[in-house]
């Protein structure tokens, strides 16, 4: 199977995705929300206001799948790094949630 390449523009692909609702979280997603006390708002600010950090994206070969690394700062100040990738019908997956500050 050969490596996907990667979307051109994931910044206009996120927002897309966020403005038409057509995201979900994985259970991994959920598990660090809790842990590191993390809402669905503050992650939904940093996807619509925050920038493509490419130097994280890593790609998942379990998945044959790009994980790309969003990052921004939520209403109050607070940085942090969320991972998202696409399925095959360009719905966008939260992977995880990273809290930077």
């Amino acid at each position: 199977m050969s490596r996907p390449d990667k979307h051109g523009d994931v910044v206009g692909l996120v927002r897309s995705c966020v403005a038409s609702g057509n995201f979900t979280d994985t259970t991994h997603a959920e598990q660090r929300k809790g842990q590191r006390k993390i809402t669905r708002l503050e992650i939904v600010s940093v996807l619509e206001t925050g920038y493509h950090e490419k130097k994280k994206d890593e790609f998942k070969q379990e998945h044959n799948a790009w994980n790309y690394a969003i990052r921004g700062k939520t209403l109050d100040k607070r940085e942090l790094r969320i991972a998202v990738s696409f399925d095959e019908a360009s719905k966008m997956l939260i992977i995880t949630a990273i809290d930077l500050t």
